[in-house]
């Protein structure tokens, strides 16, 4: 049987205010597309950063292709396989764009960049701005840039934390349609978001988080979708109140 590209195990990752994930569960398989909604505050974030390594797990366990995360690290030539996309637009201003992509390139142990770098500018349509500084850029163009960085050499697991974020429309289709390639092409996709119209376009499975706990999944294809997801939180948000007046103090 083959391993989800992404497993997360009863994952919890507490901070001092009490804000965190707790027993997340979460598979993303082998060319799967799947979008994890919920409200800003609702641990997205936190939980792609334990994910990644960005942050450590307090308990539970995180695989990436079959490797445990902690404890047991994918060597390079594995880390090498994974595209991310969290935190911002990274890169170097006083760089230019190619040199920008050559660098992401190089440090995901491609050799002779030329070929990837050239079909990620057509990619994300940034061959115009080719030798112009990051700093020069607008914020859109920094995303593309970042973007196209991250996923150039065909990763087999992609994390992306709001992509969609500062893009233009085109620049929402052009993503929208790499992210489908890259599926296609057997690759996990994990993608982060709180435009539910747009990632239900391209998601196989919509999972929702509230509270720093996944409490469902929404139907990409279902009717009515914001209205389904902001009953979900809603009722959520009503059993954690009930369990709190009922003395059981907080979730």
């Amino acid at each position: 049987m083959t391993e989800p590209a992404i497993r997360a195990e009863r994952v919890t990752r507490c901070f001092r205010d009490g804000a965190g994930i707790h027993d997340v569960d979460l598979t993303v398989g082998e060319g799967e597309i799947v979008a994890l909604v919920g409200l800003n505050g609702a641990g997205k974030t936190t939980l792609l950063r334990v994910l990644l390594g960005m942050l450590r797990a307090d308990a539970g366990r995180v695989l990436l292709r079959g490797r445990v995360l902690a404890g047991d690290s994918p060597p390079a030539a594995e880390w090498a396989r994974v595209g991310q996309f969290v935190d911002g637009a990274p890169g170097y201003p006083e760089l230019t764009v190619r040199q920008n992509l050559v660098s992401s390139a190089r440090l995901r142990g491609v050799g002779d960049p030329g070929a990837i770098v050239d079909s990620a500018m057509r990619t994300f349509a940034l061959e115009p701005y080719a030798d112009r500084r990051l700093r020069v850029l607008s914020l859109g163009n920094r995303q593309r840039v970042g973007l196209a960085g991250a996923l150039q050499h065909s990763p087999s697991v992609v994390v992306l934390d709001e992509p969609g974020n500062a893009l233009d429309p085109r620049g929402v289709i052009l993503l929208r349609e790499h992210l489908v390639g890259l599926a296609g092409a057997g690759a996990g996709v994990l993608v982060s978001s709180h435009h539910l119209d747009e990632v239900a376009r391209i998601a196989d499975r919509i999972v929702v988080m509230n509270g720093g706990r996944v409490i469902g999944e929404l139907p990409p294809g279902g009717s009515e979708l914001e209205r389904a997801f902001f009953e979900a939180v809603r009722l959520d948000d009503e059993s954690a109140q009930d369990a709190t007046s009922e003395g059981g103090g907080p979730r």
